[in-house]
């Protein structure tokens, strides 16, 4: 009798009485009984089955594998010279682990494998990427390239390989994420190529127990994304580099328990709870908060009973397994990865016409957010017009009549929320009256009143906003460094032309008045 994954796998009745003890060989594969008759029995795994495109792949004896091309039925069988321990069909390769070797076919050619030794037999686990895979055994993690060779073997504290799996470690072109056995709340993250730490070799630490993680697996490095479930079932995402002190976690969905990355573009699908959900353009987080759940498509999944997971999410078609072991496929929509290859070529004016084309709210809004990502506020605001949001249509129209890049750069920042960087931008460029009214826009009075006095210029301008915001709602000043700079400083509203003089920027503010009782109108230039 063989269970796996709490279905029932095979039935067997062999002729040796009863079966007092069983026992499973390290890798898996083969068990052991022992029967009433004084025998002992030995059994082997077969039929596995491995889907990818147009393939199907079965295990059909210890040592032989049959590959059948759905499209003309061919049919090629693959002979080992031993017994197949584990196996992985993906990215148009086929990486097979035997007790002793390791085969790579591709399958453009399923004659000539690369065939390498292994040094342990007892491959667990093999994870694959476009550009390269992963074999972890009972001595460490190895990533080979498709050509067989040796790329890096990454390694951590307290590394115990005997507990990794599919949900616990993910690979893409450039990252390898492993989380840790030993303190739960911890991702590891390495340099793909070299096996080092990212960045400053700190790990990813969230607040509780994580259940699952998921690396994107297109486009650059530096917008790499790592999606995870937490123990409460939350889902978050965050980027794999870290930009400043902090990596920014955020959640994006909630009773999940099984999630998948598209394997040509960064479209993530998993279910939550009763729902199948898939995230058209998970970034949108990062760009415009509002705009995620006009980016989702989401379906019944009753149909799938309980306990469902999802296998694979290849092309437009999501594979999950139900509870009894049966597959279902499900088909998305192929234009959300149509968009996608489209924006990553930076063909804008072909994805505004696909939108137009597929007349869906969805595709408009992902859209606006690849748009605002990507800096290319012209299809921006096309993509927001058409979505109904006449609110951000006219704050892009205001940021494109700045004046200064700088400017514009720094208000295409606040619109994502990026508040530190749009301020570290116009700092830079000299800008600091646009810098203090970004504060006092905000309310960030503090912030305002600091970067004043730091620079010397505009203290009365932050100190006459600050009063008018106290007396439109009846209040009286509390903040003991506005009553300190506000001694001796009487506020005039009104511009005066005298005399005025200007910061290194001509953009940067209004003249402003030599008097020391004078404010500057405050309006963006």
């Amino acid at each position: 009798l063989g269970i796996t994954h709490q279905w029932s796998y095979a039935l067997e009745k062999p002729n040796t009485g009863s079966i007092f003890n069983i026992a499973w060989s390290i890798d898996g594969t083969q068990i052991a009984g022992a029967c009433g008759n004084g025998h002992v029995i030995f059994a082997h795994v077969v039929e596995q089955r491995w889907e990818w495109k147009n393939f199907e792949i079965t295990l059909t004896k210890r040592r032989t594998m049959e590959v059948r091309n759905v499209i003309n039925d061919a049919v090629d069988l693959l002979e080992f010279r031993d017994r197949v321990i584990k196996a992985s069909l993906n990215y148009g390769h086929l990486v097979v682990s035997t007790s002793l070797q390791c085969y790579v076919f591709s399958t453009k050619n399923w004659n000539t494998p690369l065939i390498f030794d292994l040094k342990e037999g007892t491959v667990s686990l093999i994870l694959q990427a476009e550009r390269h895979f992963l074999l972890i055994d009972g001595g460490g993690i190895y990533l080979y390239s498709y050509e067989g060779r040796l790329i890096s073997s990454p390694k951590f504290p307290g590394m115990r390989t005997d507990v990794l799996n599919a949900q616990t470690v993910s690979l893409s072109n450039d990252t390898l994420a492993i989380k840790d056995k030993a303190d739960e709340k911890v991702i590891y993250l390495f340099e793909a190529l070299s096996g080092k730490p990212l960045g400053d070799g700190k790990p990813l630490t969230h607040k509780t127990e994580i259940t699952e993680i998921a690396l994107d697996q297109k486009g650059l490095t530096n917008e790499r994304k790592i999606v995870f479930i937490d123990k409460n079932r939350d889902l978050y995402i965050t980027s794999v580099k870290r930009f400043g002190k902090e990596q920014k976690i955020i959640k994006i969905g909630t009773m999940a328990h099984t999630l998948a990355w598209n394997d040509t573009s960064n479209i993530l699908c998993g279910l939550q709870d009763t729902r199948f959900t898939v995230w058209y353009y998970p970034n949108t987080v990062y760009v415009d908060k509002d705009l995620l759940p006009k980016t989702l498509y989401e379906k019944d999944a009753s149909e799938f009973s309980k306990n469902p997971h999802i296998v694979r999410f290849v092309g437009n078609q999501v594979t999950i397994r139900r509870a009894d072991g049966s597959l279902i496929h499900l088909n998305i929509s192929p234009y959300p990865a149509i968009l996608h290859e489209y924006v990553s070529s930076s063909k804008w004016e072909d994805a505004v016409r696909l939108c137009r084309f597929v007349k869906d709210q969805t595709m408009w809004a992902c859209l606006a957010a690849m748009a605002v990502a990507n800096k290319d506020m012209t299809t921006a605001e096309i993509a927001y017009a058409s979505i109904g949001d006449i609110d951000k249509v006219q704050y892009i129209n205001s940021i494109k009549e700045l004046p200064s890049k700088e400017s514009r750069m720094a208000h295409i920042l606040l619109f994502s929320g990026n508040i530190q960087d749009a301020e570290m931008l116009l700092l830079q460029a000299g800008l600091i009256y646009q810098a203090i009214q970004v504060n006092i826009n905000l309310y960030n009075w503090d912030r305002a009143l600091e970067l004043a006095v730091k620079h010397k210029t505009h203290v009365d301008t932050v100190l006459g906003y600050r009063q008018k915001f106290l007396e439109d709602f009846g209040k009286k000043e509390t903040n003991t460094r506005f009553l300190q700079y506000a001694e001796g400083v009487s506020i005039l509203w009104k511009l005066t032309h005298s005399a005025t003089y200007h910061d290194s920027s001509s953009s940067d503010q209004p003249g402003r008045s030599v008097t020391s009782n004078y404010v500057g109108s405050g309006r963006e230039q």
